[in-house]
């Protein structure tokens, strides 16, 4: 009686840790992502979480199967797909490449954007994650 209690218990306690730890991210759609979201930061893979240069302007759009990204004084376009939790935003983006003062930012920002990314969204946070780094967005 004493041995089922306690696996009653343990399992009641493992169910509420797996309710607690899962932060309300679920698979988004497109109707979810549609719309701008402002960069936070980026993470390139191995390397420490960098914010958005104070001044700038970075972020990114998405409506109609078109992705549009800013970046600084420059901006990017292309075509971007969702199946399941992965966004493929190109293969490719196409970008003006004027001068800004924050080049080396950009740079990191639209090479881990472009390509095969793993997406969470929660609430008004989204996190895009692939092996060149992450990328974290607000609304």
């Amino acid at each position: 009686m004493n041995r089922a209690r306690s696996w009653a218990g343990l399992l009641v306690a493992a169910a509420l840790a797996a309710g607690c730890t899962t932060d309300n991210v679920t698979t988004p759609t497109t109707d979810q992502l549609a719309g701008s979201w402002l960069l936070v930061s980026v993470q390139p893979a191995g390397k420490a979480e960098q914010p958005t240069p104070a001044g700038a302007s970075y972020g990114v759009m998405f409506a109609a199967g078109r992705v549009t990204a800013r970046a600084d004084c420059n901006s990017c376009g292309g075509v971007f797909s969702l199946s399941g939790s992965t966004l493929t935003a190109g293969p490719t983006l196409i970008c003006t490449r004027a001068a800004c003062p924050t080049m080396a930012f950009e740079n990191t920002y639209t090479l881990i954007l472009a390509g095969d990314s793993t997406i969470a969204l929660t609430g008004t946070r989204l996190v895009l994650s692939s092996p060149r780094g992450v990328l974290r967005f607000t609304r």
